[in-house]
């Protein structure tokens, strides 16, 4: 599933995240960091199962200046960009449980799927 999570750097960072056209989720880590290969699963999963959302990932030992330009000062940190902007911020090993809930409350799946809906449900009437 790691082939959903794309790895970028200071160079890639604005077109791959900030000109997005969908939500962004990044993960600042540091191979060195325990937490982070703990959190980075948990993306790889997620990555596989969200198309509405794209999963980066930016290794701050590579790219300082993006952790600076976003005050990383724990790892990892995962920041959520929506439309270029920084709406969400997750510190330190954090359960999966505190990744749904940024994403439910800045990009909330059911408004994807609801969004299908009305489209498939006159065809199923028909």
């Amino acid at each position: 599933m790691a082939e959903n999570v794309t790895e970028v750097s200071d160079a890639t960072f604005d077109p791959e995240v900030l000109q997005a056209d969908k939500p962004v989720l990044v993960d600042f880590w540091a191979p060195w960091c325990a937490p982070c290969r703990a959190v980075g699963a948990v993306l790889e999963n997620l990555a596989g199962e969200r198309d509405d959302l794209k999963i980066v990932k930016i290794n701050i030992d590579d790219n300082q200046e993006q952790a600076m330009k976003h005050r990383v000062m724990v790892l990892p940190t995962i920041i959520l960009f929506k439309d270029g902007e920084e709406v969400g911020k997750l510190q330190g090993g954090v359960p999966p449980t505190a990744i749904a809930r940024l994403l439910n409350t800045h990009v909330p799946q059911e408004a994807a799927e609801d969004a299908a809906t009305p489209e498939s449900a006159p065809a199923s009437a028909s």
